[in-house]
């Protein structure tokens, strides 16, 4: 059996969609370009200087390469291999030598608890069927006195125009679980009873929510 509160990886079709997307996965993420640049910029300021970081779900590593210019060492990881292999090659341009990477599932996570000062999971929680579970197990591995920053795409905000794009997504094999509206995502959190949550809204095409949640010492 599996450990409590953690699922199994992801069917083989899932993994299969973000393996063939990482190579189209940066020029994809251009239709939301000023919030997502916003988003990782907002969070690495979250980030305390010197801090230990992991990045779950990181893709092309966008959020991972931010955070390094704060963290003393980031661990990028994502179930991709392909996906990381871009962030690797975005890493190695930026001239960026203290983030590191390795495959991970979100909900399964190998490390000890307590062992980052700050955990990033970016715009993924909307495509688990059970976010709360993710969450969870990103809150185990943040240290006493650490932050667990979770920007999350709000789309439940987004427009008429948008949603006929999302459509064209859904027709080349995206989905997502969770159409959340900043209420909802606070709530979310929330029901998790963690500690207190903050939640900052970044408008746009595709508005985010980040949220934070600071761990207790």
């Amino acid at each position: 059996m599996l450990p409590e509160g953690r699922t199994r990886l992801p069917d083989r079709a899932v993994r299969n969609f973000w393996d063939r997307w990482a190579r189209f996965y940066d020029l994809a993420e251009r239709s939301n370009r000023a919030v997502n640049r916003a988003a990782a910029v907002r969070t690495a300021e979250l980030i305390p200087p010197g801090a230990r970081a992991l990045d779950c779900a990181a893709g092309t590593g966008e959020f991972s390469l931010a955070a390094a210019k704060r963290a003393k060492t980031v661990l990028c990881t994502d179930l991709s291999l392909p996906m990381l292999e871009q962030a690797r090659k975005k890493a190695k341009k930026r001239g960026l030598t203290n983030v590191s990477f390795a495959q991970r599932d979100i909900t399964a996570l190998p490390d000890s608890d307590g062992s980052f000062d700050a955990v990033i999971a970016a715009n993924v929680l909307h495509l688990l069927p059970r976010p709360e579970a993710a969450v969870r197990e990103l809150w185990r591995v943040t240290a006493p006195g650490g932050r667990l920053i979770l920007p999350t795409y709000l789309q439940g905000e987004v427009g008429a125009a948008y949603r006929t794009m999302i459509k064209i997504y859904q027709g080349v094999g995206f989905h997502y679980e969770h159409a959340f509206t900043p209420e909802t995502y606070r709530m979310l959190l929330e029901s998790l009873e963690l500690g207190r949550v903050w939640v900052e809204v970044i408008p746009g095409r595709v508005p985010e929510g980040i949220g934070l949640l600071e761990k207790p010492m």
